[in-house]
């Protein structure tokens, strides 16, 4: 794998985690204000299962970039589960 690749999609992980981060804690942020504003009214279910799919690409990001790291480092000789940091 060349190293601007490799480069380029660590950057690229990195901005999207702290993308959906950032969208989870807006998330919460918004549903805090409208479960007070809105009181029973409020569709807590729909606003949970919401959270919920932006926490599974925070997941899936992290995955991706396991996968990333073991391709590397097995690129490299390396055997990922020998690795400690």
């Amino acid at each position: 794998m060349p190293d601007a690749a490799v480069s380029e999609a660590r950057k690229a992980l990195n901005r999207l985690r702290r993308a959906a981060e950032k969208a989870v804690r807006e998330m919460e942020a918004l549903k805090g204000s409208l479960r007070h504003a809105e009181g029973d009214d409020f569709p807590a279910e729909v606003y949970d299962q919401h959270c919920t799919a932006l926490e599974a690409v925070v997941d899936f990001v992290d995955e991706e970039a396991t996968r990333l790291q073991e391709k590397i480092l097995h690129a490299g000789g390396l055997e990922p589960g020998r690795v400690r940091r």
